[in-house]
């Protein structure tokens, strides 16, 4: 059974990244924005295809957000068939990430927990289903890789990226941190939620807010980028909780009297 001081161990190792891709997707912010509107210059040449659902808008996010990952060096890429769009190896980790986007017509399928797959997560274990029952869920990610008897760590992150339908515009992005399923005797079922499919599941980040085993008020969700401009009055309720992160973010933040 797994002790309280080695959870305590896993949630530090979370955070620590956690706050490194974070911190990493602030500082190529400008670069990562500039990225997504290169898309205007050729518009004429793919809009027509891309209205016709042959071509989507996942596809050109995720190259130039794993672009600006695999171009700072940050770890050595794994080749592992199984396994996130983006996996590599670090000096004390293996880290899986992958990209999600969600359109705002589909606003409810981003705001308290997203879809993620049997290759993307660790956490083996009940799942939600209608709110009432629970349904086994085994994931395809080991709490902790062998690694040649040199044991290492898995962790899962995802980026989530929602954007308006008609014109594209990049309106959140947030970096989210799911459990390592060696902490589910601790978070237990409020993890998962059953998807569409018998086998599919959704990570309720909004269920598990927090790093519950670290002091303070360290939250699994960093958003990097926030703007409400173009969401609707219905649209800016249903944004309420990732609102709530993005300005707890700000009023955490030193003022100019503090400095």
């Amino acid at each position: 059974m797994i002790t309280d001081k080695e959870m305590e161990k896993i949630e530090q190792m979370e955070y620590k990244y956690l706050e490194k891709f974070y911190h990493f997707l602030k500082y190529v912010e400008d670069e990562m924005l500039f990225g997504f509107n290169t898309k205007e210059k050729i518009k004429e040449d793919w809009i027509e295809k891309y209205a016709s659902g042959i071509s989507s808008f996942a596809v050109g996010a995720e190259r130039i957000v794993y672009s600006l990952f695999n171009g700072k060096g940050i770890g050595q890429p794994n080749s592992a068939p199984v396994g996130s769009d983006m996996f590599f190896e670090t000096e004390d980790a293996f880290i899986h990430i992958d990209l999600k986007t969600v359109q705002t017509r589909n606003i409810g399928d981003y705001t308290g927990s997203i879809f993620v797959g049997r290759n993307q997560n660790s956490y083996t274990g009940k799942m939600l289903v209608n709110g009432t029952k629970l349904r086994d869920y085994k994931s395809a990610l080991p709490h902790f890789y062998k690694n040649r008897g040199n044991k290492k760590i898995c962790l899962t992150y995802f980026i989530t990226i929602l954007y308006e339908e008609k014109n594209l515009k990049i309106l959140n992005i947030n970096i989210i941190c799911m459990p390592n399923g060696a902490l589910s005797p601790h978070y237990g079922q409020r993890v998962l939620q059953a998807g569409k499919n018998p086998d599919k599941t959704r990570f309720r980040f909004s269920e598990v807010p927090k790093f519950e085993k670290l002091s303070g008020d360290k939250k699994r969700i960093k958003v990097v980028y926030y703007d409400e401009s173009t969401l609707s009055e219905a649209e800016k309720k249903k944004m309420g909780f990732i609102k709530s992160i993005y300005n707890s973010q700000n009023n955490s933040l030193p003022s100019a009297n503090d400095q």
